[in-house]
């Protein structure tokens, strides 16, 4: 029985407990970008955030609306390369091992991170505390400025209910990503 699990009988005081009755998903599937890495109007599509919901659509490019997302960024848009991969990874790594989280999966790559991570907390909390440990990392190494933004608003939380959700998931982001970095 996994730690969750475990955990929720405890909170519930239920005998017969099962992630069905909680909605409890196996784990969470966690993708965020770089920052100004990835606009709205984007041809490979990108989506609207007052009209996002599970399973819409992406909005359809706009090359207008790309540019003008563009002129309005604050940055530079930001890439992570080698020495930062590393730094974002220690720092995913180190956040599950203090919280007892259990990371299934991970791929950094130049403009985004893919996880995968059973854990406790709800996925917008452990998506802001893997941003948040990354940058720290990063500027403590002195490899990203004090102050750079480096992460894109937000991101994907997509829950995983089923083994074959997680296994989906695990193969896109381990072998679904390009040759490694």
């Amino acid at each position: 029985m996994s730690r969750q699990v475990g955990l929720l009988r405890a909170i519930r005081g239920r005998v017969e407990y099962s992630r069905a009755m909680a909605d409890v998903p196996l784990a969470y599937f966690l993708t965020f970008r770089a920052y100004g890495t990835w606009l709205p109007g984007d041809a490979r599509g990108s989506v609207r955030r007052r009209s996002n919901a599970f399973d819409s659509p992406p909005a359809l490019p706009n090359a207008a609306l790309e540019s003008h997302a563009r002129s309005s960024l604050e940055e530079e848009p930001v890439r992570f390369d080698a020495p930062k991969r590393r730094a974002i990874d220690a720092a995913i790594r180190e956040v599950c091992e203090v919280r007892g989280w259990n990371l299934l999966a991970l791929n950094v790559r130049t403009n985004h991170v893919h996880l995968i991570v059973e854990c406790s907390a709800l996925p917008e909390r452990a998506m802001n505390d893997f941003k948040i440990y990354a940058t720290r990392r990063m500027v403590a190494a002195r490899i990203l400025p004090t102050g750079t933004r480096p992460w894109a608003r937000h991101g994907s939380t997509r829950p995983l209910w089923t083994d074959k959700d997680v296994e989906d998931a695990w193969t896109y982001v381990i072998h679904g990503q390009g040759p490694d970095l």
